[in-house]
């Protein structure tokens, strides 16, 4: 898939869409709950950043019964790819902190195992 610089750092360039996307990389995948949970915000705040993030072609999205699951678009650019993995490096803290918020949350949804 062809990025274009400008609309990914434009996406990027607000710290809730960034730290969504960091977390999310970092663990794979993730769904809203535990988004809203790990970045301590509000589950309508977080679902209209990850709309901008799927719009971007950053994230996609699959569906495991009454979950949705958000992941890095697997089709992304390796310049993009390669700007995550440095601007992880440059949040380390910030998502480090927000990885601790996940693991504490209670109620997670359980992830269901592949089928077939």
């Amino acid at each position: 898939m062809q990025s274009i610089p400008a609309s990914v750092f434009k996406c990027l360039s607000d710290e809730t869409r960034l730290r969504t996307l960091l977390l999310v990389q970092a663990e794979g995948e993730l769904c809203v709950c535990e988004i809203a949970a790990a970045l301590d915000l509000s589950q309508p705040k977080v679902s209209r950043h990850l709309a901008q993030l799927r719009n971007c072609n950053l994230l996609q999205d699959t569906r495991h019964g009454q979950w949705v699951y958000y992941q890095r678009h697997p089709d992304l650019s390796a310049w993009v790819v390669d700007v995550l993995g440095l601007a992880a490096g440059a949040c380390r803290a910030q998502l480090d902190s927000d990885q601790q918020r996940l693991q504490q949350m209670g109620d997670r949804p359980a992830r269901q195992a592949a089928c077939c």
